[in-house]
Protein backbone atom coordinates (compact mmCIF):
# COMPACT_ATOMS: atom_id res chain seq x y z
CA UNK A 1 0.00 0.00 0.00
CA UNK A 2 1.33 3.45 -0.94
CA UNK A 3 2.12 5.64 2.06
CA UNK A 4 0.75 9.16 1.90
CA UNK A 5 2.84 12.11 3.09
CA UNK A 6 1.75 15.73 3.44
CA UNK A 7 3.97 18.78 3.75
CA UNK A 8 2.02 21.47 5.61
CA UNK A 9 2.16 25.26 5.46
CA UNK A 10 4.72 25.55 2.68
CA UNK A 11 3.81 29.20 2.20
CA UNK A 12 6.47 29.90 -0.41
CA UNK A 13 6.13 26.55 -2.24
CA UNK A 14 9.83 25.73 -1.85
CA UNK A 15 9.89 22.47 0.12
CA UNK A 16 10.20 20.19 -2.91
CA UNK A 17 12.72 22.49 -4.61
CA UNK A 18 15.18 23.10 -1.81
CA UNK A 19 15.84 19.43 -0.95
CA UNK A 20 16.08 16.19 -2.93
CA UNK A 21 13.00 14.12 -2.11
CA UNK A 22 13.97 11.30 -4.50
CA UNK A 23 14.78 8.86 -1.66
CA UNK A 24 11.28 9.34 -0.26
CA UNK A 25 9.58 9.03 -3.63
CA UNK A 26 11.66 5.95 -4.51
CA UNK A 27 10.45 4.36 -1.28
CA UNK A 28 6.94 4.46 -2.66
CA UNK A 29 5.71 7.48 -0.72
CA UNK A 30 3.14 9.77 -2.34
CA UNK A 31 3.78 13.45 -1.48
CA UNK A 32 1.18 16.22 -1.27
CA UNK A 33 2.10 19.84 -0.49
CA UNK A 34 -0.21 22.40 1.13
CA UNK A 35 0.74 26.07 1.11
CA UNK A 36 -2.01 27.44 3.32
CA UNK A 37 -2.99 27.18 6.98
CA UNK A 38 -6.35 25.85 8.16
CA UNK A 39 -7.59 27.11 11.53
CA UNK A 40 -10.82 25.11 11.73
CA UNK A 41 -10.16 21.68 13.26
CA UNK A 42 -12.90 19.86 11.35
CA UNK A 43 -11.59 21.16 8.03
CA UNK A 44 -8.03 20.29 9.07
CA UNK A 45 -9.02 16.73 9.98
CA UNK A 46 -10.77 16.34 6.66
CA UNK A 47 -7.59 17.39 4.87
CA UNK A 48 -5.09 15.38 6.92
CA UNK A 49 -6.97 12.16 7.70
CA UNK A 50 -5.55 10.15 4.75
CA UNK A 51 -1.90 10.78 5.59
CA UNK A 52 0.51 8.49 7.44
CA UNK A 53 3.36 11.02 7.52
CA UNK A 54 3.03 14.75 8.17
CA UNK A 55 5.84 17.28 7.80
CA UNK A 56 5.12 20.51 9.65
CA UNK A 57 6.83 23.89 9.70
CA UNK A 58 7.53 25.12 13.21
CA UNK A 59 4.31 26.11 14.97
CA UNK A 60 2.22 27.13 11.99
CA UNK A 61 -0.29 24.32 12.60
CA UNK A 62 -0.76 23.27 16.25
CA UNK A 63 -1.22 19.57 17.05
CA UNK A 64 -3.32 19.06 20.15
CA UNK A 65 -4.32 15.76 21.72
CA UNK A 66 -7.80 16.17 20.24
CA UNK A 67 -6.38 16.59 16.75
CA UNK A 68 -4.04 13.62 17.10
CA UNK A 69 -6.95 11.41 18.18
CA UNK A 70 -8.85 12.33 15.02
CA UNK A 71 -5.97 11.27 12.74
CA UNK A 72 -5.89 7.46 13.10
CA UNK A 73 -3.64 6.96 10.07
CA UNK A 74 -0.87 9.23 11.34
CA UNK A 75 2.30 7.36 12.35
CA UNK A 76 5.11 9.88 11.84
CA UNK A 77 5.19 13.62 12.53
CA UNK A 78 8.28 15.51 11.35
CA UNK A 79 8.70 19.01 12.74
CA UNK A 80 11.35 21.51 11.76
CA UNK A 81 13.48 22.20 14.81
CA UNK A 82 13.91 19.98 17.84
CA UNK A 83 11.35 21.82 19.95
CA UNK A 84 7.80 22.61 18.92
CA UNK A 85 5.58 23.88 21.72
CA UNK A 86 2.52 23.62 19.47
CA UNK A 87 2.78 19.82 19.42
CA UNK A 88 1.40 17.77 22.31
CA UNK A 89 4.30 15.34 22.55
CA UNK A 90 2.75 13.28 25.35
CA UNK A 91 -0.41 12.71 23.33
CA UNK A 92 1.58 11.68 20.27
CA UNK A 93 3.58 9.23 22.35
CA UNK A 94 0.50 7.70 23.95
CA UNK A 95 -1.04 7.17 20.50
CA UNK A 96 2.08 5.54 19.07
CA UNK A 97 2.98 8.46 16.80
CA UNK A 98 6.72 9.02 16.37
CA UNK A 99 7.77 12.67 16.48
CA UNK A 100 11.15 13.63 15.02
CA UNK A 101 12.84 16.94 14.32
CA UNK A 102 15.66 18.70 12.54
CA UNK A 103 18.44 21.08 13.47
CA UNK A 104 17.41 24.74 13.65
CA UNK A 105 20.11 27.30 12.77
CA UNK A 106 19.64 30.56 14.71
CA UNK A 107 21.79 33.05 12.84
CA UNK A 108 19.01 34.06 10.44
CA UNK A 109 16.83 35.15 13.37
CA UNK A 110 19.62 37.34 14.71
CA UNK A 111 19.97 38.96 11.29
CA UNK A 112 16.23 39.59 11.12
CA UNK A 113 16.14 41.09 14.61
CA UNK A 114 18.73 43.64 13.57
CA UNK A 115 16.89 44.31 10.31
CA UNK A 116 13.82 45.12 12.42
CA UNK A 117 15.75 47.28 14.87
CA UNK A 118 17.43 49.26 12.11
CA UNK A 119 14.23 49.39 10.09
CA UNK A 120 12.09 50.88 12.87
CA UNK A 121 14.85 53.11 14.26
CA UNK A 122 15.74 54.61 10.89
CA UNK A 123 12.20 54.68 9.44
CA UNK A 124 13.41 52.62 6.49
CA UNK A 125 10.11 51.36 5.04
CA UNK A 126 8.17 54.67 5.03
CA UNK A 127 11.21 56.56 3.73
CA UNK A 128 11.85 54.00 0.99
CA UNK A 129 8.19 53.91 -0.02
CA UNK A 130 7.94 57.69 -0.15
CA UNK A 131 11.14 57.97 -2.18
CA UNK A 132 10.01 55.32 -4.67
CA UNK A 133 6.60 56.97 -5.14
CA UNK A 134 7.33 60.72 -5.11
CA UNK A 135 4.64 63.26 -4.35
CA UNK A 136 5.43 66.86 -5.23
CA UNK A 137 3.47 68.06 -2.20
CA UNK A 138 5.65 66.07 0.22
CA UNK A 139 9.12 67.40 1.14
CA UNK A 140 12.18 65.34 0.15
CA UNK A 141 13.03 64.28 3.71
CA UNK A 142 9.59 64.41 5.26
CA UNK A 143 9.80 61.32 7.43
CA UNK A 144 10.30 60.93 11.16
CA UNK A 145 13.80 61.77 12.37
CA UNK A 146 15.88 58.59 12.67
CA UNK A 147 16.99 57.27 16.05
CA UNK A 148 20.70 56.46 16.24
CA UNK A 149 21.99 53.31 17.93
CA UNK A 150 25.44 54.41 19.11
CA UNK A 151 25.45 55.06 22.84
CA UNK A 152 21.87 53.88 23.28
CA UNK A 153 20.83 51.09 25.66
CA UNK A 154 19.28 47.87 24.43
CA UNK A 155 17.56 45.74 27.07
CA UNK A 156 17.30 42.03 26.37
CA UNK A 157 14.57 40.08 28.13
CA UNK A 158 16.13 36.64 27.96
CA UNK A 159 19.80 35.89 27.42
CA UNK A 160 19.85 32.47 25.80
CA UNK A 161 21.45 31.61 22.47
CA UNK A 162 19.61 34.35 20.58
CA UNK A 163 19.98 36.96 23.28
CA UNK A 164 23.72 36.42 23.36
CA UNK A 165 24.06 36.76 19.59
CA UNK A 166 21.98 39.95 19.61
CA UNK A 167 24.17 41.33 22.39
CA UNK A 168 27.32 40.78 20.33
CA UNK A 169 25.94 42.80 17.43
CA UNK A 170 24.73 45.55 19.77
CA UNK A 171 28.25 45.99 21.06
CA UNK A 172 29.54 46.35 17.52
CA UNK A 173 27.12 49.26 17.14
CA UNK A 174 28.52 50.83 20.30
CA UNK A 175 25.41 50.18 22.36
CA UNK A 176 25.14 49.50 26.06
CA UNK A 177 23.55 46.10 26.67
CA UNK A 178 21.52 45.07 29.72
CA UNK A 179 19.57 41.87 30.26
CA UNK A 180 17.00 40.34 32.58
CA UNK A 181 15.08 37.11 32.92
CA UNK A 182 13.65 35.26 35.87
CA UNK A 183 16.60 32.85 36.00
CA UNK A 184 19.43 35.03 34.72
CA UNK A 185 22.40 35.37 37.04
CA UNK A 186 25.05 38.08 37.25
CA UNK A 187 27.67 35.44 36.43
CA UNK A 188 25.93 34.43 33.18
CA UNK A 189 25.51 38.06 32.16
CA UNK A 190 29.15 38.83 32.94
CA UNK A 191 30.29 35.90 30.77
CA UNK A 192 29.05 37.71 27.68
CA UNK A 193 29.85 41.22 28.88
CA UNK A 194 26.24 42.21 29.53
CA UNK A 195 24.94 44.15 32.52
CA UNK A 196 22.36 42.36 34.65
CA UNK A 197 19.34 44.60 35.18
CA UNK A 198 18.09 44.72 38.76
CA UNK A 199 14.58 43.80 37.60
CA UNK A 200 12.35 43.66 34.56
CA UNK A 201 10.96 47.04 35.58
CA UNK A 202 14.43 48.57 35.82
CA UNK A 203 15.33 47.25 32.37
CA UNK A 204 12.17 48.70 30.84
CA UNK A 205 12.72 52.14 32.39
CA UNK A 206 16.35 52.26 31.30
CA UNK A 207 16.23 50.94 27.73
CA UNK A 208 15.95 52.73 24.40
CA UNK A 209 15.26 49.39 22.70
CA UNK A 210 13.70 46.32 24.36
CA UNK A 211 14.07 42.98 22.56
CA UNK A 212 12.31 39.80 23.72
CA UNK A 213 14.07 36.43 23.75
CA UNK A 214 12.06 34.18 26.05
CA UNK A 215 10.10 31.00 25.37
CA UNK A 216 6.32 31.18 25.39
CA UNK A 217 5.00 29.52 28.54
CA UNK A 218 2.22 30.18 31.06
CA UNK A 219 4.52 32.49 33.01
CA UNK A 220 5.60 34.48 29.95
CA UNK A 221 2.12 35.18 28.53
CA UNK A 222 1.49 38.95 28.82
CA UNK A 223 5.00 39.43 30.17
CA UNK A 224 4.76 42.85 28.51
CA UNK A 225 1.35 44.42 29.10
CA UNK A 226 -0.07 47.85 29.88
CA UNK A 227 1.86 48.23 33.15
CA UNK A 228 5.18 47.32 31.56
CA UNK A 229 4.65 49.49 28.47
CA UNK A 230 3.98 52.52 30.69
CA UNK A 231 7.38 52.02 32.31
CA UNK A 232 9.19 52.42 28.99
CA UNK A 233 10.54 55.70 27.65
CA UNK A 234 8.30 57.57 25.22
CA UNK A 235 11.24 57.41 22.80
CA UNK A 236 11.75 53.64 23.19
CA UNK A 237 11.08 50.81 20.74
CA UNK A 238 9.84 47.27 21.46
CA UNK A 239 11.03 44.34 19.32
CA UNK A 240 9.32 40.95 19.47
CA UNK A 241 10.57 37.99 17.43
CA UNK A 242 9.78 35.40 20.12
CA UNK A 243 6.05 34.67 20.27
CA UNK A 244 3.03 36.95 19.98
CA UNK A 245 1.28 36.29 23.31
CA UNK A 246 4.38 37.36 25.28
CA UNK A 247 3.16 40.89 24.53
CA UNK A 248 -0.44 41.84 25.24
CA UNK A 249 -1.49 42.90 21.76
CA UNK A 250 -4.38 45.13 22.85
CA UNK A 251 -2.15 47.00 25.29
CA UNK A 252 0.57 47.39 22.67
CA UNK A 253 -1.84 48.85 20.10
CA UNK A 254 -3.09 51.34 22.69
CA UNK A 255 0.46 52.29 23.70
CA UNK A 256 1.42 52.93 20.08
CA UNK A 257 -1.73 54.95 19.36
CA UNK A 258 -1.31 57.25 22.36
CA UNK A 259 2.48 57.62 22.13
CA UNK A 260 3.34 55.72 25.30
CA UNK A 261 6.27 54.30 23.30
CA UNK A 262 7.77 55.45 20.01
CA UNK A 263 7.30 52.26 18.04
CA UNK A 264 7.40 48.49 17.77
CA UNK A 265 8.91 46.00 15.36
CA UNK A 266 7.15 42.64 15.30
CA UNK A 267 7.55 39.30 13.55
CA UNK A 268 5.12 37.27 15.68
CA UNK A 269 1.44 37.61 16.56
CA UNK A 270 -1.35 36.12 18.66
CA UNK A 271 -2.99 34.71 15.52
CA UNK A 272 -0.96 33.73 12.47
CA UNK A 273 -1.35 34.44 9.62
CA UNK A 274 -2.17 37.93 10.88
CA UNK A 275 -5.87 38.60 10.19
CA UNK A 276 -6.54 41.29 7.55
CA UNK A 277 -8.50 43.44 10.06
CA UNK A 278 -5.88 43.30 12.82
CA UNK A 279 -5.29 46.76 14.31
CA UNK A 280 -1.53 46.42 14.02
CA UNK A 281 -2.01 46.91 10.28
CA UNK A 282 -3.44 50.41 10.89
CA UNK A 283 -0.61 52.04 12.86
CA UNK A 284 1.50 53.38 10.00
CA UNK A 285 5.15 54.07 10.68
CA UNK A 286 4.73 53.39 14.40
CA UNK A 287 5.11 49.69 13.63
CA UNK A 288 7.27 47.56 11.40
CA UNK A 289 5.60 44.18 10.91
CA UNK A 290 6.90 41.11 9.07
CA UNK A 291 5.11 37.76 8.52
CA UNK A 292 7.03 35.54 11.00
CA UNK A 293 10.00 35.28 8.67
CA UNK A 294 12.88 35.76 11.10
CA UNK A 295 13.98 32.15 10.57
CA UNK A 296 13.01 31.95 6.89
CA UNK A 297 16.14 31.90 4.71
CA UNK A 298 17.53 29.63 2.01
CA UNK A 299 20.16 28.19 4.36
CA UNK A 300 17.67 27.49 7.16
CA UNK A 301 15.16 25.85 4.85
CA UNK A 302 17.91 23.76 3.28
CA UNK A 303 18.81 22.40 6.72
CA UNK A 304 15.13 21.90 7.61
CA UNK A 305 14.07 19.99 4.52
CA UNK A 306 17.23 17.98 3.89
CA UNK A 307 16.99 16.62 7.43
CA UNK A 308 13.24 16.11 7.01
CA UNK A 309 13.99 13.82 4.08
CA UNK A 310 16.61 11.99 6.15
CA UNK A 311 14.15 11.67 9.04
CA UNK A 312 11.55 10.03 6.81
CA UNK A 313 14.00 7.65 5.12
CA UNK A 314 15.40 6.54 8.47
CA UNK A 315 11.93 5.99 9.91
CA UNK A 316 10.92 3.93 6.89
CA UNK A 317 14.04 1.82 7.48
CA UNK A 318 13.03 1.25 11.09
CA UNK A 319 15.90 3.34 12.44
CA UNK A 320 14.43 6.76 13.28
CA UNK A 321 16.80 9.62 14.07
CA UNK A 322 16.39 12.90 15.97
CA UNK A 323 13.46 11.41 17.87
CA UNK A 324 11.75 13.92 20.16
CA UNK A 325 9.46 11.49 21.96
Amino acid sequence: MTLKLAILDDYQSVALKIADWTPVIDAGVDITVFNDTIQDEDALVSRLEPFTILCIMRERTPFSEALFRRLPNLKLLVTTGMRNLAVNIEAATSLGITVVGTQSPSWSTTEHIWALILGIARNIVPDATRTATPDASVPWQAGRLATGLYGKTIGLIGLGRLGVSVAKVAKAFGMRVTAWSQNLTAEKAAEVGVELAASKEALLRDSDFVSLHVVLSPRSVDLISETELKLMKKTAFLINTSRGPIVNEKALVAALRDGTIAGAALDVYDVEPLPPNNELRTLGDRVLITPHTAYVTDDTYKAFFEETVEDIVQWLAGEPVRVIN
